[in-house]
């Protein structure tokens, strides 16, 4: 008796995923999910993203505390606090300081830092700020801010944003800005194969946008030419001989070899353009 009830509840819950896949599919196919930016998530949906990013970041985030010490430098809170100004304001705000108008636009609307301590730990600040959210619109940061810029703006988001006021605020915003200048960004974990920093490279600055690369997720473009076995190619931009060193050069300044060239300077560091050649030449061969 045992034996045909089990698989009656094997066949039963079968049947129902089945079932449930179906609706889905066909929700998704019918159009009715409204995707306009001036309309908002239901908010069933809405709790079920925060959640769902909430968990993500917990179980992906450094579980190591940052010491506090380290998060009370005030050299570093000076440099977060450039950052923070240079970067994060436009999206997010800072006190009395609206953020830009495009931000306003998104959906959802990026939260003000204010009170982000209150539920994201320092590690966890780190961690979003490093990798992003996607599908939120917030950026990753890894390959734009150097390792001590990343833990600067957690150490200002985190000890010296909330306990700003709008004096305090406007005073901050007027110092010079010269602590947050261009360094080599933190990029990819060195522990990582070829094929996974060039990948990350690639999507990090928007390759895809204009590019269709094979192993690389992006949008089906044809703005420019496919990447797809570009090792065997005799010539870049119809130019220049299909070197490593050639295609670094490339990837780094396109003006300098081609300047009516469409190709923007997108101020990809040595590092990073190192692994996208590595990447082109190496990872597409890997099975």
């Amino acid at each position: 008796m045992r034996r045909p009830l089990v698989l009656l509840l094997v066949l039963v819950v079968s049947a129902l995923a089945v079932l449930g896949a179906l609706g889905g599919w066909a929700f998704v196919m019918s159009g009715a999910y409204d995707v306009s930016a001036t309309k908002a998530h239901w908010r069933p949906v809405y709790e079920l993203l925060e959640v769902a990013m909430h968990r993500s970041v917990r179980q992906r985030a450094d579980a190591t505390l940052l010491p506090e010490a380290t998060l009370r430098d005030p050299r570093l809170q000076a440099i977060g606090a450039s950052c923070f100004r240079n970067h994060c304001v436009a999206c997010h705000g800072g006190p009395g300081v609206p953020p830009a108008s495009f931000a306003l636009g998104l959906q959802p609307v990026p939260r003000s830092l204010t009170d982000s301590a209150r539920s994201l730990s320092p590690g966890e600040l780190m961690w979003v700020t490093r990798h992003g959210i996607k599908m939120s619109g917030m950026p990753a940061w890894e390959y734009r801010l150097s390792e001590e810029q990343l833990l600067a703006v957690t150490a200002f988001v985190a000890e010296r944003l909330p306990r700003l006021s709008v004096s305090d605020y406007r005073e901050l915003s007027g110092q010079p800005d010269a602590v947050c200048g261009p360094a080599e960004p933190a990029g990819s974990d060195a522990a990582q194969g070829v094929r996974a920093r060039g990948e990350l490279a690639l999507r990090q600055h928007g390759c895809t946008a204009c590019h269709v690369i094979p192993g690389v997720t992006g949008p089906d473009s044809g703005v420019g030419p496919s990447l797809d076995g570009f090792a065997r190619r005799q010539l870049i931009a119809g130019r220049l001989p299909n070197t490593p060193a050639n295609l670094e050069r490339w990837i780094r300044d396109p003006q300098a070899v081609d300047a009516n060239t469409a190709m923007p300077n997108l101020g990809v560091s040595e590092r990073s353009a190192r692994e996208m050649v590595q990447y082109l030449y190496e990872g597409q061969r890997q099975p």
